[in-house]
């Protein structure tokens, strides 16, 4: 049987997927760099303007009769930005997900305000109510257990930049905690305040560490924090 090549391939910038950035692919597994505002799959409004149908077609190369396609491992928030894998086959995407616990995960946050503790681990049980919206509560039957750890890496006036470490993968666990702190992230209009001038989402899927499907090696993938996020630290001490 011929080996599979799993190296990585370069992508020109004219084959590009719009408003993803391909950071690694080879015959397994296509990572990329998600911008702002870019849905991960569809919904109920949007069904192609999606990392997943953006990918789909790109490695289906215009055809539409082609059995290529990516599969979903883990999603993003629409307007988290950054760091996002997909498998390209049903196998891979089962050991990917079996696995997803065990691999690391770092994200970045402007928060408002200056915090009291300059890093900390953030526990309770969420839940959700009607309105879809997450929320702490004390009873663990009530709520599934969530834990975020952050530790703040720059201050300005009335803002911090924190880099986070994602224990557990709740749906808006590290903006739902963050605001309870008193420190929602900035641009989070679901759970902080609506801020001047802050029309994006300042939380950023920085790195992601894996063990790949069929290699089996670790692989570390880096995002760098997007441009905007500086505009929040330009006061900074």
């Amino acid at each position: 049987m011929q080996e599979q090549d799993h190296s990585f391939k370069r992508t020109s910038k004219r084959h590009q997927p719009k408003g993803l950035t391909i950071l690694y692919e080879d015959h397994d597994i296509i990572v990329v760099n998600k911008r702002c505002g870019l849905l991960t799959i569809s919904n109920e409004n949007v069904r192609e303007n999606t990392a997943y149908f953006l990918l789909n077609d790109y490695v289906r190369k215009g055809n539409s009769k082609s059995r290529n396609r990516v599969f979903i491992v883990h999603r993003l928030d629409r307007d988290t930005s950054g760091v996002l894998v997909f498998a390209k086959s049903e196998e891979h995407k089962r050991y990917l997900q079996d696995n997803w616990k065990k691999f690391s995960k770092t994200y970045y946050a402007v928060v408002a305000g200056i915090l009291s503790k300059k890093e900390d681990i953030i526990i309770s049980y969420l839940a959700e109510n009607s309105a879809h919206k997450i929320y702490s509560v004390t009873d663990p039957e009530m709520g599934k257990y969530a834990k975020t750890g952050y530790k703040v890496i720059k201050e300005s006036q009335h803002q911090s930049l924190l880099e986070i470490y994602l224990y557990t993968g709740r749906k808006n666990q590290i903006r739902a905690h963050l605001s309870e702190m008193g420190h929602p992230v900035i641009g989070d209009r679901r759970y902080g305040k609506k801020e001047e001038g802050s029309k994006k989402l300042a939380l950023h899927a920085g790195s992601l560490t894996i063990i790949h499907p069929h290699t089996k090696k670790e692989m570390t993938f880096v995002a760098d924090i997007p441009s905007y996020f500086r505009t929040f630290m330009k006061n900074r001490k």
